[in-house]
Parts: structure tokens; sequence; C-alpha cells
């Protein structure tokens, strides 16, 4: 079965549920998409600048410190900390602004939590000549100061949102608002698997890079298939890029861990396939933590990537379905494998990576050594060392 369906559909999940107005902008969208897919030239385009600009192929590298620590299973990292920008936003950045050249849409907006798609998405416009406004909670931007220099000196233009928590959410909210206002000449560079038909699909394609490359280096220098591939969870892009290539393989587990914040039964997490339940959030239907009167709730994270009360489609569909399986990490687990990983193997890892390494370390010293863990380290921390210090009470 393709997946999704002409409507957007994941079997129960995804689809259109937007204002009458956007709808011309995503045929509009879905209609470039599909085009692009029929050219060649879109591609070698999208390769060269992967390769070019990005620096891809990432590396897969063996985590030998890590794996002697733990004992067990062999971990390899898919190496995303070292695309340009820092993590792996970059595919779908460069992805999207070309579609967006190809729909005459010079004017751009987007939204960001950790920062990363912010700047990637300014770093993409700016190479390929477009003008970035990139939406950005408050409480972000003081968790984030880094990447809101680096969004401003790539000459995007940042716009705090003081509304609900001041979080990714509520900069999602602002950026839609934006794009109804502007539809006409302004695209909407989504930077995860969410939102409405044809997002997911077009985000899923452009970061399916990741498991492509994973796939190959695995068969190259392992004549293999990974066991088991592990990757962060907030909206999802990073995971669905590593395990779509693997879906039609039974053999290869799939897991996806999302945030705890302070502890599942807090109220104070983000943990929408672990914890939350159906319905409907910035146009698609899909798991989401909501409250009895299904009033969205307010989330925790430490890694501000991961502090989304909802998730991408697919992964509602691969939960249902069994094929992928989900687990929720808290904050200062988070921060442990944060400074194990930092120490062990001289790579420090973004937050939100660090809690799908974290869960490796449960599970690797319990399996044999020629089990092969891949983990998807979706970005690097330098944006998240005054979070981790704050955490650890100013020790660092």
């Amino acid at each position: 079965m393709k997946l999704p369906d002409k409507e957007g559909h994941f079997g129960l999940y995804g689809g259109k549920f937007v204002p009458e107005v956007l709808m011309p902008a995503l045929s509009q969208l879905e209609a470039a998409y599909n085009d692009a897919c029929a050219d060649p030239s879109f591609w070698q385009e999208f390769q060269a600048l992967c390769h070019n600009y990005a620096g891809r192929p990432t590396p897969l590298y063996h985590a030998h410190q890590l794996s002697a620590k733990l004992g067990g299973a062999t971990i390899l990292l898919k190496r995303e900390d070292l695309a340009h920008t820092g993590a792996h936003k970059i595919n779908n950045t460069l992805g999207q602004g070309l579609l967006a050249l190809r729909m005459g849409k010079r004017r751009v907006v987007a939204e960001t939590g950790a920062g990363q798609h912010g700047v990637a998405a300014a770093a993409a416009c700016a190479r390929l000549g477009l003008d970035c406004i990139v939406y950005m909670g408050e409480e972000d931007i003081r968790r984030q100061a880094l990447n809101l220099l680096r969004m401003k000196l790539l000459g995007a233009e940042v716009r705090p949102v003081s509304s609900g928590s001041r979080t990714l959410k509520d900069a999602i909210n602002e950026a839609i608002r934006d794009w109804v206002t502007n539809v006409g000449d302004t695209h909407y560079l989504l930077g995860s698997c969410v939102g409405p038909h044809p997002y997911p699909m077009i985000v899923r394609h452009f970061q399916s890079i990741i498991g492509e490359e994973t796939r190959e280096q695995m068969l190259e220098r392992y004549q293999r298939l990974p066991d088991h591939i592990v990757a962060c969870v907030g909206g999802g892009s990073n995971a669905i890029g590593i395990f779509h290539p693997f879906i039609g393989d039974p053999s290869v587990k799939l897991t996806g861990v999302e945030a705890a914040g302070r502890g599942l039964g807090s109220e104070q997490h983000a943990a929408s396939l672990v914890a939350g339940r159906m319905g409907v959030l910035h146009g698609a239907k899909s798991y989401l933590l909501q409250d009895r009167e299904g009033q969205v709730s307010p989330t925790h994270s430490i890694a501000p990537g991961l502090d989304y009360p909802g998730v991408g489609p697919e992964h509602s569909y691969l939960k249902d379905s069994g094929r992928a399986s989900y687990v929720a990490v808290t904050d200062s687990q988070a921060v442990e494998a944060f400074e194990l990983l930092s120490a062990s193997e001289g790579i420090i890892p973004a937050l939100e990576p660090a809690h799908a390494i974290y869960h490796v370390t449960r599970i690797a010293p319990d399996l044999p050594r020629d089990h092969i863990i891949v983990v998807n380290l979706s970005g690097r921390g330098d944006k998240d060392i005054h979070i981790v210090a704050e955490a650890l009470g100013g020790k660092l």
C-alpha cells in the first residue's frame, strides 16, 4: 500500500483540516511537488545542493568508546550533526526552497523551536535568493539565543511569538496566520512531517535521504542492514527520514523516542504517541496531547525541538500498525546521555537526539556485540550548552 493516499491519509491519520483560503495553496504545492518528482533536473539540483552546500553524505560513525563502555551491541551514529547548519533540517529547507522557486513564491515563512529549522530555513533562503521570516516563541528565544543570532546573520527576519506557551506550537500558529494573510506570494516552509497534506509526504521525501544513505553505508561496510534504528521524535522529521527507507524491511526494528519531560505523570511532558490520543492539530489528524474537553495540553521538554503537543500522522500510523514502537525519556535522562556521549566520543549532541542516546544506553548492554543499533544523531549540541549548564546547577 502506498501511503499517504491521494487525500493525504496514513490510515486513520493525516488529511487536510485547514481554512478554505489555504486549499488552493496546498493544491498548488502538491502540483509543484508532483511536477518536480517527474523532473530529473529538479533532483539533480537538489542532490547537488545536498552534496556541495549541505555536505552530504553524512558519515555513519562507529561509536567505539560508547559501545565498549556500555558493553553489548555495536552502536553507530548517523552524523546529521555534521550537515551544514548543524542538523538534518537543511535537507528539507533546500528541497522546499526549490519548490518555492518553482511556484514563483519568493517570500518564505517558517517556524522554529530549537532554532535549527529556523537557521536551516534562513541559510537555504540566503542561498536561493528568497526572503525569509521566521516565527519563534519568546521562551525558545530565551533558550536559544545563539540560533537567534545565527538566523539574523543569515538575513532572516525573526518575529517573536508571545502567545500561549511561547514555544513551537505557538510559532506554528503564527506562521500559519501569516501564510493565510499572504498566501498569494508566500510559501510556508514547514519544518517537520506534521501539518496538512502534502506536507508530511513532502518532508518525508526530502528527509529520506538520511535513511537512503544509511542503507547504502550499511550494505557497503557490513554487507547487511542494521538490526535496530533509534531516533528522537518531536514532530518526527528526522525519525521518519531515517525510518522510511527501512519500513519494508521487517528485520529492522524501528524505535522513536519522545520527551517525557519531568515525567509522564507530571503533565509536563511532550510524549504524544506514548501518552496522547487522536485529535486534530495544525491541519492534520494524529496523536495529540489534549485535556478531557479536547483542548491542546501545555507541554514541556528540556529539548526545545521536542516541545510540541502533536506528532506527524505517519508516526501515528506506524504506532498503530506495530511497525514502529515509541518510548519516552525524561529531561534528566537526556542530560545524562548528553554528558555521556560528549565525554566518551568527543561528540556533543543536541538535547533532542540525546533522548535517543539514553534509550540506547538502556537496551544495548543486554544485546550481543554483532547486534547493530543505528542512532540518528539529528543535531549538534552547541545550542544547548547553556540549557545543560542550568540543568546541572552551573556545574559546567
